[in-house]
């Protein structure tokens, strides 16, 4: 039992360096932006050094891969809780997620969706990060499509693209001319977007 405890803690004290440097990191890269922050400055604000963030990552490009991963399981999170909250009701299920993205966009440290900012700065189809960003956005696309569906909305595949690209939009809106930009509109403009979508008749 004594072992297996001192395995345990072992293991434990390992893992506290890795997890010291993936949040200093998704401070830093979603602060400064990824380009601008080095692995020193990273070990350094961690409190370790290269060599141990090597050892745990790899590469600079994988610590990049890791850190949108997370921001990927933080939102299908997020979304899991959204569809238990409003189980019956797909429509409060995507304006209450809409909600909650505005009330991310408009906090004072906002610099908008961590993955469009990382998008901007990994062009490389081929860099480990660029294929977390371009899997997760399509998962939520497909998500919206599967709530409007559900909804009995018409043309749920278009209306999907219209409300992602709308979320997408805000974003950057809101780094261009700030909170009172239409971005603080989102909501209503999506509300106006599922109201036609209800009222548009089916073809037979």
């Amino acid at each position: 039992m004594a072992q297996a405890k001192a395995v345990e803690s072992r293991e434990s004290a390992e893992k506290r360096p890795r997890e010291r440097i993936l949040a200093t990191a998704r401070e830093l890269f979603y602060r400064d932006g990824i380009r601008a922050v080095g692995v020193e400055m990273i070990a350094a604000e961690a409190g370790t050094n290269k060599m141990t963030l090597y050892r745990n990552f790899g590469s600079k490009e994988e610590l990049i891969a890791e850190y949108l991963r997370g921001e990927v399981k933080a939102v299908e999170r997020h979304w899991d809780d959204l569809i238990a909250r409003h189980p019956a009701d797909p429509k409060a299920l995507i304006l209450a997620w809409l909600k909650d993205m505005g009330a991310l966009m408009t906090r004072p440290e906002s610099r908008g969706c961590p993955m469009v900012n990382a998008a901007v700065e990994l062009p490389d189809p081929d860099h480990p990060g660029r294929k977390v960003i371009e899997q997760h956005k399509l998962a939520i696309r497909d998500r919206l499509a599967a709530a409007c569906r559900k909804a009995g909305l018409a043309h749920p595949e278009l209306l999907a693209d219209q409300i992602h690209m709308l979320v997408e939009g805000a974003g950057v809106c809101l780094q261009s001319v700030g909170p009172d930009g239409p971005s603080h509109r989102l909501v209503k403009i999506v509300e106006s977007l599922l109201e036609g979508a209800e009222k548009t008749p089916r073809k037979r």
